[in-house]
């Protein structure tokens, strides 16, 4: 077994009807796949607390064995939770050469969130979670964090900004904005309470001027009639 995987143990099954399906899935068996490696896909079934816990523990690579049969290492290629209620229904696995790299995806984890103009109202827009790495199974990490310490309002972090651990590869545009600081709507609202207040005060100050300049040349006129 390659020495940073977690063993999974599972039980082999024929591929049935949905509504066989549905019954292995109340009995909180999520039922799999294992696809790969120049040999069949075999379909498996494995009970749900056992699947999370390795899932939970393990980091990208493996050890698939079904039915007691020699360890397989694998990574997880796809996993389909029910719409609602989060839970595993269903989950692919890929097996792996653990010499040879291999593409997966990555979770961004942005840190230092409170050091960056966050913390003065800016709302932190992290469009992209994931991201595309190419590295050997052993090598792939389970999460790839970035510090955004120092970010201001309008503030990017680009795909090329995210530093990957040795021996990792991001594959996509450099380019590509993953995360931005905007400016909240609160701020925007009373940033335009403020010019209209202003707007208003500078309003007022003209038609008092403009008043008084009436004032002064009505009285000029009488004046002048007086004469």
């Amino acid at each position: 077994m390659s020495e940073q995987s977690t063993s999974l143990l599972a039980n082999s099954r024929e591929p049935g009807h949905s509504r066989h399906a549905r019954r292995l899935r109340r009995e909180c068996l999520v039922l799999g796949t294992v696809y790969g490696g120049g040999k069949d896909p075999a379909s498996f079934q494995i009970d749900a607390r056992t699947l999370r816990n390795a899932l939970a523990h393990s980091g990208a690579v493996i050890d698939l064995q079904i039915d007691g049969a020699a360890a397989e290492s694998v990574v997880l290629k796809e996993r389909v939770r029910h719409p609602v209620s989060g839970v595993t229904m269903h989950i692919d696995l890929l097996r792996v050469d653990l010499n040879k790299a291999i593409q997966s995806q990555v979770v961004v984890e942005l840190t230092d969130i409170d050091e960056s103009d966050v913390k003065i109202g800016g709302v932190l827009e992290n469009s992209i979670q994931s991201v595309t790495v190419e590295a050997k199974p052993n090598d792939i990490p389970d999460v790839i964090r970035h510090s955004i310490a120092g970010l201001e309002f309008g503030g990017t972090v680009t795909l090329g900004e995210v530093k990957a651990p040795e021996g990792v590869t991001i594959i996509g545009d450099p380019e590509l904005v993953i995360a931005v600081i905007r400016t909240s709507r609160s701020m925007v609202a009373a940033e335009s309470g403020d010019e209209l207040e202003l707007e208003t005060e500078v309003v007022g100050e003209g038609e008092a001027g403009a008043s008084e300049a009436e004032a002064e040349g009505d009285a000029e006129e009488a004046a002048a009639d007086g004469e």
